[in-house]
């Protein structure tokens, strides 16, 4: 469904464009339930300030544990119970039927709007009127007892993950994520600001590495060995994949520049990062009419192991601390200079976009296949043009390599966060769910 046709199916005028409103879709299937609550999840977090990469891909999760966890309650699939950390049981179900979509629209309506607690009134609007109008549209012809049973038991498994959610560390976002007080670490290997922004003048989440992560054992499971080591000498490693930044920026074809952008997913103006794969993964669900206990399975596995990359990335930036491209390229080879994208406020090394897409496309490529080929969609609305991909490591890659055309990552930081997303792709891949 487009973005802007699924705005106005939420009900909303300030976030939507000027489509006239649609009515629902007269399916009460509960994949369509499941994707039009998450079309406004996307929507939301591109309107939320304090959604970066990293706290959007925490909600990611936790909303598809609880999705997951409602449903695997009905048998045939296995609980997260014991095998992500902290989870414990979710309350087990009272005896009588239960309707799906009933079920799942419960579990996303209070779990929205309690990690969406701090949107705007517009997206609070967006929130109480999905609520409200798809309720009665799934409740009209259904039994009022298993209307009800559904409804509570949704509700109850949403307060389950939600109480478990407030205990990792990550719930609490103060000051959009920046740091009151910063110290910069001494010496120029080492990151500083790159925006005039005061905000900006400390790094977004330092402790977010400190996060529970979801499958892997500790954050830290998934370290790397150190960047090249930090030098000015034209013959350095270092050195020369600064250089390879700057004649790449100098060189860019039309095509590098729209990879560039495809991939920016800039927070406030995109679905972000994590949001972009949840959207590949949904798109995939759709084309591909997956059943509900797979496409549950599916979009479990991507969140968490994109929760779980982003908590593997911070640790290791805040482990070596590194300078950005920007700093180095300006101080020791050319003043002058300014990359396609712009710099976010975090030190380099590894990148986040290929932590997180490695991530991604490991899980997917166990869960699909290899050699999966798919349209990615995910900009349309915003007039960039669909990409192709034939597979999902293809597309990962792409996501990585993109961050050297935007001028904003060394190659290393790019080839070793792939590297890290796949390690947090084997502790997702290791968990146990259908059958």
């Amino acid at each position: 469904m487009l973005r802007r046709h699924f705005l106005a199916l939420a009900g909303t005028t300030a976030l939507a464009s000027t489509l006239p409103l649609r009515a629902f879709a007269a399916a009460t299937d509960p994949r369509d339930v499941l994707h039009t609550w998450y079309r406004l999840v996307l929507e939301l977090v591109r309107h939320t300030a304090t959604y970066s990469p990293p706290v959007a891909s925490r909600a990611f999760a936790y909303l598809a544990i609880a999705n997951y966890e409602a449903f695997a309650s009905g048998g045939g699939m296995q609980s997260l119970a014991g095998q992500v950390n902290g989870l414990t049981p979710v309350p087990a179900r009272e005896p009588g039927a239960y309707d799906d979509a009933l079920l799942l629209h419960a579990v996303m309506s209070d779990s929205v709007a309690t990690f969406f607690a701090n949107t705007g009134p517009t997206g609070q609007r967006a929130i109480g009127s999905m609520t409200e109008k798809l309720g009665a549209k799934l409740s009209a012809g259904v039994d009022p007892d298993v209307a009800a049973r559904s409804a509570a038991y949704g509700k109850a498994v949403a307060k389950h993950i939600e109480a478990w959610s407030l205990t990792d560390g990550g719930a609490d976002v103060q000051n959009m994520g920046f740091p009151m007080t910063w110290t910069l670490t001494e010496g120029p290997a080492h990151w500083v600001p790159t925006s005039k922004i005061v905000q900006q003048q400390a790094p977004l989440l330092p402790d977010w590495g400190k996060v529970r992560p979801f499958a892997m054992p500790a954050g830290d499971a998934c370290g790397l060995p150190p960047p090249p080591e930090y030098s000015e000498d034209p013959a350095s490693e270092f050195y020369l994949q600064a250089k390879e930044v700057y004649d790449t920026s100098k060189t860019l074809t039309d095509e590098q520049k729209a990879i560039a952008r495809f991939w920016s997913d800039d927070p406030m103006l995109s679905p972000t990062p994590p949001g972009h794969w949840e959207s590949i993964t949904l798109q995939v669900l759709q084309r591909d009419n997956i059943d509900l206990a797979q496409s549950l399975d599916a979009l479990v596995r991507v969140s968490i192991a994109v929760a779980d990359g982003f908590i593997a990335c911070w640790v290791t930036k805040f482990q070596y601390d590194l300078v950005r491209p920007v700093t180095y390229i300006k101080r020791v080879i050319d003043k002058s200079w300014e990359p396609l994208l712009i710099t976010p406020p975090f030190p380099e090394y590894p990148s986040g976009h290929s932590s997180q897409s490695g991530a991604a496309a490991g899980v997917l490529t166990a869960i699909f296949g290899e050699n999966f080929a798919f349209e990615d969609a995910t900009h349309i609305d915003d007039g960039i043009a669909a990409r192709s991909f034939p597979s999902f490591m293809a597309a990962a890659e792409e996501a990585a390599i993109s961050r050297l055309y935007g001028g904003i990552h060394f190659r290393a930081a790019i080839e070793r966060g792939l590297d890290q997303g796949l390690c947090v792709a084997g502790h997702v891949n290791a968990l146990k769910t259908l059958g």
